[in-house]
């Protein structure tokens, strides 16, 4: 399998240690974004894992119109760019239109394709001709080995720094479910595989005008995964979930990070 260097000389995933992915559902204003970067890096170095920040600068498949979709994909990647370098770290974010690459390329370490337009052509040959490390999310109408298909649409471009996320699939009504099997299938196609485990508990639609969540089964199915064997964990964490314009039902409160990746850290530690 290969490793993929988001950042020298100690940001890999698919290296030893288990990295971490992990930030709020949408980009906020500059301080509060900045902040919860300062706050999650603090811990993920007191861990010594290798930590990416995530946020999103447009939530283009929200439920419903009036939903908040964040600030745009320019003026998000504005200020995405600036949390990347007063903070020091390795930033991700969704691209959602060819178009948004050049841009995105610019202030992004790592581009990643939603799971909803997984099997877009365009925007994964775009994707991958950026040269960044592409992380794309199965969608949640493919079974584990058809990643294969998406891997190569990527490598097509010369770019072979794919990894896939794993967020849970389409079962019944409002409902995703996370067949774990389907970890170890991609992961032997070759790029490393990566557990949210905040989207998996996700209940689409399922507040009417938004989406409902599980959040109290995210840790648990965070140990299962670290323990069939993942390379990294991502994870929506929020200071108030409750409040939070998006996600908030299935978000990770900040104040229980630390404790839930010392938790997966030593299933890691068991599991090799």
């Amino acid at each position: 399998m290969r490793a993929i260097t988001v950042r020298e000389p100690d940001c890999v995933v698919g290296g030893e240690p288990l990295a971490v992915i992990a930030g709020p559902c949408l980009v906020e204003d500059l301080h509060a974004t900045a902040e919860m970067a300062e706050r999650l890096a603090e811990i993920c170095d007191d861990l010594s894992v290798p930590f990416i920040f995530k946020a999103s600068y447009d939530k283009a498949n929200r439920t419903s119109i009036d939903s908040d979709r964040g600030p745009g994909w320019q003026a998000g990647l504005e200020i995405l760019g600036r949390v990347r370098e007063t903070v020091g770290v390795p930033v991700l974010s969704d691209v959602h239109e060819p178009i948004q690459v050049p841009m995105a390329m610019q202030v992004l370490d790592v581009l990643q394709v939603p799971a909803l337009l997984s099997r877009q052509t365009d925007l994964l040959v775009a994707a991958g001709e950026s040269e960044k490390p592409v992380n794309v999310k199965k969608g949640q109408f493919l079974a584990p080995e058809d990643m294969e298909h998406v891997i190569e649409k990527v490598k097509s471009t010369g770019n072979h720094d794919v990894m896939l996320t794993e967020r849970g699939s389409s079962f019944g009504y409002h409902n995703l479910v996370v067949d774990m099997r389907g970890l170890q299938i991609m992961r032997s196609l070759g790029a490393p595989v990566v557990f949210d485990a905040t989207h998996s508990v996700q209940l689409p639609g399922g507040a009417g005008g938004a989406s409902g969540g599980q959040r109290e089964f995210a840790p648990l199915l965070a140990r299962a995964a670290v323990a069939a064997g993942i390379d990294a964990v991502f994870m929506e964490v929020h200071p108030d979930p409750e409040s939070a314009s998006c996600d908030g039902p299935n978000m990770i409160p900040l104040a229980q990070v630390r404790e839930l990746l010392q938790n997966l850290l030593a299933i890691r530690r068991a599991a090799h």
